[in-house]
């Protein structure tokens, strides 16, 4: 995460960036599967000063409520494991019912086949304009 972007670039500031999943499984099976990415090497949340920790978790929750509004999920899953990657990022991942692992987490096995002509043809809103509302979420609070 040091290396690259990580994703198609939905928002960038000097603290983070938030990214799209957009290659293999999670983005085929998990189309609205986004990362916020602290740029600073740090390895776990209480390794940032308060300051910090509050603008992180403002824009998890910003891009929580930007899926929230225009996808309605049946569930955001939030998540910092980091144990591969041993660098500070949050996964925020709108569920929803019929996805192929609901209500098993998204790195468990599949609870059925996969969505028929794919998950992101079952959003309500194109993928470009949920980018773009959570680009503009932050953009507002930065």
């Amino acid at each position: 995460m040091c290396e690259s972007d990580g994703g198609l670039v939905v928002a960038r500031t000097p603290q983070f960036r938030v990214i799209r999943v957009v290659d293999g499984d999670e983005a085929r099976r998990f189309p609205a599967f986004y990362r916020l990415i602290w740029n600073a090497h740090v390895a776990e949340f209480s390794d940032l000063p308060d300051t910090d920790r509050h603008a992180c978790m403002d824009a998890v929750t910003e891009i929580e409520r930007v899926l929230r509004s225009l996808l309605a999920p049946t569930k955001i899953n939030l998540a910092a494991l980091g144990n591969v990657v041993p660098h500070l990022h949050w996964h925020v991942i709108a569920r929803f019912e019929w996805d192929s692992h609901f209500p098993a987490p998204v790195w468990a096995a599949p609870q059925r086949d996969e969505v028929a002509g794919g998950a992101a043809a079952r959003l309500a809103q194109p993928l470009a304009a949920v980018d773009a509302a959570i680009a503009q979420a932050l953009s507002c609070r930065c």
